[in-house]
């Protein structure tokens, strides 16, 4: 059966240069990447992606982790893989979620430890089951950034929506 899965390569992942080795062992699933991008990720966007978690004692620690504050590396890798057993096949990859528990040959056990506020620093976030994916790809990203049609959607139409667009009277001159 065809999945959706989402993958961030965390904040600590992309300062320690690991995308490249990260998206090659990801390559090993023969899965299709439907959409990617680099995102900001904002104090409101961790606190949703982490909601289960919200009660929970490192929750702080944790959405700083993710907005990339302990790292000093704002951004995160997003994207989303499709195909069959996805999320099984991305899971297995990546390993348990806690570094040290982790297969020493999966990208968790590789690359990720654990800080000494108990915050796991794992480089990698997969979906954990077909309910979660939706509902953090959803999150995420917008149905027109992805290549496929993986849930349901609806057309509207908003006016008054404030959007930067490029401004195609200055050239290339204004980035000297």
């Amino acid at each position: 059966m065809n999945q959706a899965v989402l993958i961030l390569i965390k904040p600590d992942g992309l300062k320690k240069s690991l995308t490249g080795n990260i998206l090659t062992r990801l390559s090993e699933t023969k899965l299709e990447i439907v959409a990617a991008k680099i995102a900001r990720v904002s104090q409101e966007l961790a606190q949703e992606h982490y909601r289960h978690l919200k009660d929970k004692p490192f929750f702080a620690e944790l959405t700083k982790y993710l907005r990339g504050e302990l790292h000093n590396r704002r951004k995160v890798m997003a994207l989303v893989y499709w195909g069959e057993d996805a999320i099984a096949k991305c899971r297995h990859i990546a390993g348990a979620t806690n570094p040290e528990e982790a297969d020493p040959t999966s990208i968790r056990g590789s690359y990720g430890r654990i800080t000494t506020k108990g915050v796991y620093e794992n480089v990698i976030h997969v979906s954990s089951n077909e309910e979660e994916a939706e509902r953090e790809i959803k999150l995420w990203f917008h149905p027109d950034e992805i290549i496929v049609d993986l849930y349901a959607t609806k057309e509207t139409v908003t006016e008054k929506k404030k959007a930067r667009a490029w401004d195609l009277k200055k050239g290339a001159e204004s980035i000297k």
